[in-house]
């Protein structure tokens, strides 16, 4: 259907494969932890000028217009502002209202190219910069395989520090699939992965078929020159009207890194904002 191949069985003698997939304006129409921001007012977390807040990054995400320094301003924010949350309750609170926020929000687009690799045998993957209390979740409703995500540090006090302790942001994405290549068995140069942002450049450069979904300029014009096929998706849908057999994946997801990132998901959109200033093409 969006230019698939390789749909063969997988057998002993063949590299088995995989489609890695961004999450934010690839996957899901929003930033996944930026959605979350009323429900974490609803749970005492945060307070109501914090809610508008993370409204204005959410504004400011879905725009693509800020610059480093009011990034780099957010990211300061929102880091102090989770530290000293409590490991549970975020997952209880992410668990309580992923449905309601999240469901209506998943691309009809990507839960095809989801179902598609699936059939074709691939193993899904979601990488994410949001952290892994937010994306593994996400990546079960989505049947997912395997989640790479931030983690952040968590105190002797179940609470988290506001100090990142993996970011999958950027080369780290790179990074973490050819380690789950060498771990997996996965062939990247048959491998596919998809991507709205030019930080994950290095991520779809590491595969065979990288794809450019919602790209931002410096995508645009990175993938126009490269080759790069160019996916727009624009059809939220709630999963259970249009893939009543999409389910979780029969084995549990493998999280890469397991933490939530409030701090760090928006640490990403500073990189991002950096990089739109400074990379030409």
């Amino acid at each position: 259907m969006l230019g698939l191949v390789e749909n063969h069985s997988l057998t002993h003698s063949t590299p088995r494969t995989a489609a890695f997939f961004d999450l934010d304006k690839t996957v899901i129409a929003k930033s996944s932890t930026l959605t979350f921001s009323k429900s974490f007012y609803q749970g005492g977390l945060i307070n109501r000028r914090a809610v508008l807040r993370t409204a204005y990054a959410q504004f400011v995400f879905l725009a693509g217009g800020a610059d480093h320094d009011q990034m780099e301003r957010m990211r300061a924010y929102l880091s102090a502002l989770c530290r000293g949350w409590n490991v549970q309750q975020v997952k209880e609170i992410v668990a309580e209202t992923l449905h309601s926020l999240i469901d209506p929000i998943i691309y009809d687009e990507a839960a095809s190219l989801i179902e598609e690799h699936h059939t074709a045998g691939r193993d899904v993957v979601i990488v994410s910069t949001s952290g892994a209390e937010v994306v593994e979740p996400i990546g079960e409703l989505l049947g997912a395989d395997r989640v790479v995500a931030t983690r952040m540090v968590v105190g002797d006090d179940g609470c988290f520090t506001g100090e990142v302790e993996y970011y999958a942001y950027g080369p780290t994405k790179a990074e973490a699939i050819e380690e789950l290549a060498r771990s997996e068995g996965y062939d990247l140069s048959r491998c596919y992965a998809y991507s709205d942002s030019a930080t994950d450049v290095p991520m779809l450069k590491a595969v065979g078929h990288p794809f450019a979904v919602n790209p931002d300029r410096t995508l645009r014009r990175e993938a126009l020159a490269r080759e790069w096929p160019i996916l727009d998706f624009n059809r939220p849908v709630r999963l259970k009207q249009r893939l009543p057999t999409l389910s979780a994946p029969s084995r549990p997801a493998l999280v890469a890194a397991a933490a939530v990132g409030a701090a760090a998901a928006t640490a990403g959109l500073v990189w991002y904002a950096s990089r739109r200033r400074t990379t030409a093409g």
